[in-house]
């Protein structure tokens, strides 16, 4: 069933206030320092956070925590742990024999798990491609260091939709791999609208976003230390697992919260590789929201992702307090 949400008035009125109290901030450091400092050029990167971030976090939590008249409830994170929630409720009402087929849905639930599983199986097949590459990159003696840099940055100069769009060409059943097997002679085989091509699909998206993380962690080594190791009696192998492999640690994390909490989100991925026969959370979601028009309990599994978000963020801070492992160089 579908309904429309109204954006509340103290929204607006938030907004009013945040883009006051942004404008006398900025007014304050301009009069304190007879002029605009450095501080005042961040002052667009603020308001942007303030807009975009800010914002729509307030407004998420709103939702969540509300019903379609505004009255505060936590029902909407019922909803998560039981999807049939609402059909139950309409069951128990009438009572009767009806109570008979009250069963508790864990579609959301189960979603969220085959997410979670398809995250970390994507995680693990680029932190193993990645790292590598990582290496050869980092490798000031590799003359080809510099054209794996360039081989990774191009595609994500194209359009993230484009890029996947194009693996359907590859995938399908007219696509190039099955005219090929069957220009050889061999029966062509299902490539598309299964978890594999999912799986394919996520890894080529996020694996530069594994990559160049741990490239910056090993661009900033001190060749120093290699040499100091190899002055010990330590040999190749033993140089990388007990200097390169430890010093890198920041990047392989930053990598993996990079890769992991897009790849539980992702939802346009599974709908175009996997025909709708995958869901993931971010199709749940989106369906909750634009499908189903229901905003209270999309707001809430976006706050039940959110959790996952923290979590990934303080095991990142635990690791890399210096927030010395992330970004391309």
């Amino acid at each position: 069933m579908k309904y429309s949400m109204q954006i509340p008035s103290w929204a607006y009125l938030l907004m009013a206030l945040g883009l006051l109290g942004f404008a006398a901030l900025v007014a304050i450091s301009v009069k304190r320092h007879h002029g605009a400092n450095r501080s005042v050029f961040s002052a667009p990167y603020t308001l942007w956070m303030i807009l975009f971030t800010v914002l729509p976090i307030i407004l998420i939590a709103y939702y969540a925590l509300t019903d379609k008249a505004g009255q505060f409830t936590l029902t909407n994170f019922v909803h998560f742990w039981d999807s049939n929630y609402a059909k139950n409720k309409l069951y128990a009402e009438i009572g009767g024999d009806t109570v008979d087929f009250i069963r508790r849905g864990n579609v959301n639930v189960g979603t969220l798990i085959y997410s979670l599983w398809m995250a970390f199986i994507c995680t693990v097949i680029c932190l193993l491609a990645g790292y590598p590459a990582a290496l050869i990159m980092a490798d000031r003696h590799m003359n080809i260091g510099a054209t794996v840099v360039i081989l990774f940055i191009i595609p994500m100069w194209m359009n993230f939709l484009l890029r996947t769009i194009a693996w359907m060409s590859l995938l399908e059943d007219n696509g190039l791999i099955n005219t090929f097997l069957k220009g050889i002679g061999l029966n062509g085989i299902q490539l598309m609208y299964n978890d594999s091509a999912v799986l394919l699909g996520m890894t080529y998206n996020f694996l530069p976003f594994m990559v160049f993380p741990i490239y910056t962690s090993l661009s900033k080594l001190d060749t120093k230390l290699f040499e100091a190791a190899q002055d010990l009696g330590a040999n190749e192998i033993s140089t990388f697992y007990r200097v390169t492999l430890p010093l890198s640690i920041p990047g392989i994390i930053s990598g993996i919260t990079m890769v992991f909490m897009p790849s539980v989100t992702t939802f346009f991925i599974p709908r175009i590789l996997g025909g709708g026969n995958t869901m993931m959370f971010g199709d749940l979601i989106e369906s909750k929201f634009l499908t189903e028009g229901n905003w209270n309990v999309g707001s809430a599994l976006s706050l039940v992702m959110m959790l996952f978000i923290l979590a990934s963020l303080g095991v990142l801070r635990k690791v890399d307090p210096e927030g010395e492992g992330g970004g391309i160089a």
